[in-house]
């Protein structure tokens, strides 16, 4: 028997995806055993679930936990990554909850907050916020609801992120994220002008050679995940262009690193070069400007401002959107009086000549 296992970094590797080359000499048996057997910490009730939200095919057809499997037979499945588990302490911390019905939660993060418990984030993150919601909310017993994520945004990205509140939406959810079906738009603005209105930016994207902790883009074919940002040009700015960016794929810092790869890194991006300046000129009263643009947005000017998908369990399409935050949007109003007050100097300068 051979077997493929694929980890998918859809906003930091979410996704699982296996696939098994039956046996000839295979004997019938239920599917959901037979994954058992050959799937480590992977419990029933999982593969059931990701079963009945047609995750699991067969022979490229979709099958039922109680599918009995047979010689030769190709399986393949996609099953919801968990990250790695640590105690999950519920915290009341503040979140704004756009949506919410017993299947989903939608939620407007705020940049700053860490998505998911890691080293050395044990507590304060969202996931731990969202604990201590559940254990507000009625239900019938203390595993009725957690908080699954479906995907995720960096820490100092704010906007709109999904979370799945049982098995059953979290395995149909994760299954549109990994048929690329999402509809996810996000706002970012970013250093140096577009000769063109819109554009789309290719190349594969994995850690860097030389430093691991970042990513980076590759056009060889066998480096990296292939990956595709269509951006499309809002306001434009002269030494900064505020753009909407569209994702086929999801890679760990796509946006930040396609952009940086196109010669415009974020506004304020600490990791990717954005955090200097970039365009404009060297007088101190321009880098007084900058460094007050900074301060008010001390982290990459990137927000995740929109998203659309098939709810799991009405089959209707719903949509989400969000304003921008106040730390972005002050910016822009600050860029729009500089850019103003500029063109006002130039135009007194040529009627006094």
């Amino acid at each position: 028997m051979s077997e493929e296992f694929e980890v998918l970094d859809e906003e930091q590797e979410l996704y699982e995806h296996y696939r098994f080359d039956v046996d000839k000499k295979q004997s019938l048996l239920r599917i959901d055993k037979f994954l058992m057997n050959r799937m480590e910490s992977v419990s029933r009730s999982k593969l059931q679930a990701a079963a009945h939200a047609g995750n699991i095919l067969v022979n490229n057809m979709s099958v039922k936990p109680n599918y009995k499997v047979k010689p030769n037979d190709v399986i393949s499945i996609v099953l919801a990554h968990p990250p790695h588990e640590f105690e999950l302490i519920p915290q009341n911390i503040p979140i704004n909850i756009v949506y919410e019905d017993d299947e989903i939660i939608v939620v407007n993060k705020d940049a700053g907050m860490v998505v998911h418990p890691g080293h050395g984030n044990y507590t304060g993150t969202l996931v731990n916020a969202l604990m201590y919601h559940f254990e507000q909310l009625p239900r019938k017993s203390a595993d009725d609801y957690r908080p699954g994520l479906v995907h995720r945004i960096d820490k100092n990205t704010s906007g709109i992120l999904l979370i799945a509140k049982n098995e059953i939406a979290m395995a149909k959810l994760a299954k549109e994220f990994f048929d690329h079906t999402i509809q996810r738009k996000y706002v970012a603005i970013v250093w140096g002008d577009f000769q063109e209105e819109e554009g789309t930016i290719t190349g594969n994207i994995g850690r860097s050679l030389r430093d691991r902790k970042v990513m980076a883009v590759f056009q060889e074919e066998d480096i990296g995940r292939p990956a595709i940002t269509h951006y499309k040009v809002l306001e434009r700015f002269g030494y900064i262009t505020l753009i909407e960016c569209q994702l086929e794929t999801g890679r760990t810092h796509q946006i930040r690193v396609h952009m940086k790869y196109a010669g415009h890194p974020l506004f304020n991006d600490d990791i990717y070069g954005g955090d200097a300046i970039l365009k404009g000129t060297t007088f101190s009263k321009y880098r007084q400007f900058i460094d007050n643009c900074f301060k008010i947005l001390p982290r990459q000017a990137l927000h995740a401002k929109s998203l659309g998908f098939i709810h799991p369990s009405t089959g209707k399409e719903i949509f989400f959107d969000s304003e921008l935050p106040q730390d972005m949007q002050e910016v822009l109003d600050k860029w729009r009086r500089y850019i103003s007050d500029k063109k006002n100097e130039f135009e007194e300068a040529g009627d006094k000549s």
